[in-house]
């Protein structure tokens, strides 16, 4: 008599693993689709607002957007694509993935505590706060090397000249460089001006914006919360619109963009090594050489924080929020977006993970 298989569960939930897969899919979808932006703002974050020949007016998120179109041509809004794509899967790979994995871990821990049969604990916005950072900051360690890669390719080199957008410096700079701008040749490029620690410039700053997503996210659950409790005591069905969900996203990453702002800023400067050598040389901020050796001095990287310090006294507090705009356009519509698909992704993930398992099985 022939032996039957048993029948295959699907997964009722996702595990770590799909959650981590269902949101970075997500994730890349939606900065695919706003990627242009990304890359406008990428530019206006990494140069100085009183660069030489620079208005303001001239760092727009459209100015800059036409300044790339006009010089660079349809590809110069997808530059670095696919490095910002690796970026974007494995960051939000690891962070759904240390995340879900943490908060699983910690609400199970809580439940032990409880009667049985008790529902799960509800988590306070500090519990919420505190393990979107831990996990922020695990896969900030394991994924800021494509980071910096991206930033590179998207600002170009010109952002070592006065401006990253100026008209002659990028036409100068695209003739030099020729296709010099893959992937494997900018990480060359890092690591022959900085070392292999010039794979983890930003570190620290990154660090700190582990904050960003934790306070998304945070607020998101809180409000999402509280408007479910509004619905049910309403007597409505249990489940947020799709309009209702894009307002609460964009609302918890707006705030989530303003407070962490500066760092942000901060962050592409550094990665992109925007400071100009001399505004680093008028504050003491090169590494002293010997004359006799021909060598030209390097500019020693002052950190986010001596970064924010130089800024704000050549800039005022202005400057730490230059391009915020472009930020928060760029960031709410992706954000908003992920929310939105989440759910669709979710279910693509469990599709994924049921399809792996039947075929496990049979092999």
């Amino acid at each position: 008599m022939p032996t039957q298989s048993k029948p295959i569960k699907p997964p009722q939930q996702l595990t770590p693993f799909g959650a981590a897969l269902a949101g970075a899919l997500g994730a890349c979808f939606s900065n695919a689709v706003v990627y242009p932006l990304d890359v406008a703002k990428t530019r206006i974050q990494a140069t100085s607002s009183n660069a030489k020949g620079k208005r303001k007016d001239d760092l727009t998120m459209l100015s800059v957007l036409l300044q790339i179109f006009k010089h660079e041509g349809i590809p110069g809004w997808y530059r670095g694509f696919a490095a910002t794509m690796l970026n974007t899967f494995s960051m939000q790979y690891a962070y759904f993935f240390f995340y879900s994995f943490i908060r699983t871990s910690y609400i199970k821990r809580l439940a032990a505590k409880l009667p049985p049969g008790s529902p799960a604990p509800a988590l306070s916005t500090a519990a919420e706060l505190t393990l979107g950072a831990v996990a922020g900051g695990l896969s900030q360690i394991f994924t800021i090397p494509v980071s910096v890669i991206a930033t590179r390719q998207q600002v170009g080199r010109s952002v070592k000249t006065a401006s990253a957008i100026d008209e002659k410096s990028m036409l100068k700079d695209e003739e030099a460089r020729g296709d010099d701008d893959s992937f494997v040749n900018v990480a060359r490029d890092i690591i022959r001006e900085d070392g292999v620690t010039g794979l983890w410039l930003g570190i620290k700053p990154g660090m700190v914006l582990t904050v960003n997503p934790a306070i998304t996210y945070g607020v998101y659950e809180r409000v999402k919360t509280l408007l479910l409790l509004a619905k049910l005591k309403a007597g409505s069905v249990d489940k947020l619109t799709p309009g209702m969900t894009f307002l609460v996203g964009a609302l918890s990453k707006t705030l989530a963009t303003v407070v962490t702002y500066p760092y942000i800023m901060a962050k592409v400067r550094i990665q992109a090594r925007s400071p100009d050598a001399d505004a680093a040389q008028d504050e003491g901020l090169l590494a002293p050489t010997s004359q006799a050796s021909g060598q030209p001095r390097k500019v020693k990287n002052p950190g986010a924080l001596g970064l924010l310090i130089r800024v704000l006294r050549r800039e005022g507090i202005s400057g730490w929020y230059q391009g915020m705009s472009a930020q928060i356009i760029k960031a709410v519509l992706s954000q908003a977006l992920l929310f939105v698909s989440k759910e669709q992704f979710e279910h693509w993930a469990l599709t994924i993970m049921l399809l792996f398992s039947t075929l496990t099985a049979k092999s």
